[in-house]
């Protein structure tokens, strides 16, 4: 059985999750100790992530590895190594990967990002639920949150929060096709 994939993210309001060399310092704009736009809620409810190898990379740049001691599959194709013992790296096709039997005791899994994984798994059919946290700034240009050419995909909105400082977080499911 496939796993629920959920691409869980912040974006500006014009669609980038980074800035083109990668920085995401604009996320400091909402700081704030008292609230984890449910984040905490969500993570218990996944059992693995996947992320792209420069995710990987800047996640590994600000020092102790965030995500314990859920399964961690980065996808590359350099040759990368750590000493993470729940960090496995893979390549190839996204769909292939996730229907592997290392990932048949996952229930919901959790696409990171980056921008080039998120493209490759949109074009595979595989996201099955986005939770988008906008946050109120434009960019102008970066790394697009849903890079072109995107298939197109009807969607159901669960829910719509909105938090302080003009944040909003959407929570929509795929809507299954009727032919």
């Amino acid at each position: 059985m496939i796993p629920v994939v959920s691409l869980y993210i912040a974006s500006t309001l014009d669609g980038y999750i980074a800035r083109a060399n990668g920085a995401i310092d604009w996320l400091t704009s909402i700081d704030d100790n008292d609230t984890d736009y449910g984040y905490s809620d969500f993570y218990k409810s996944i059992d693995a992530l996947l992320m792209g190898s420069a995710t990987f990379e800047m996640i590994q740049s600000f020092g102790a590895w965030p995500y314990g001691d859920k399964p961690t599959f980065v996808f590359t194709r350099r040759s990368l190594t750590t000493d993470l013992d729940n960090v496995f790296f893979v390549s190839g096709d996204p769909f292939q990967v996730i229907s592997s039997q290392q990932f048949s005791s996952f229930q919901r899994v959790w696409l990171v990002g980056g921008s080039a994984l998120i493209g490759s798994c949109l074009k595979k059919g595989i996201v099955n639920e986005y939770i988008l946290t906008i946050l109120p700034v434009i960019l102008g240009h970066g790394l697009c949150l849903f890079p072109s050419p995107a298939p197109e995909q009807w969607l159901k909105l669960v829910s719509c929060l909105q938090y302080e400082r003009g944040v909003l977080q959407l929570h929509y499911h795929v809507q299954q096709s009727d032919g």
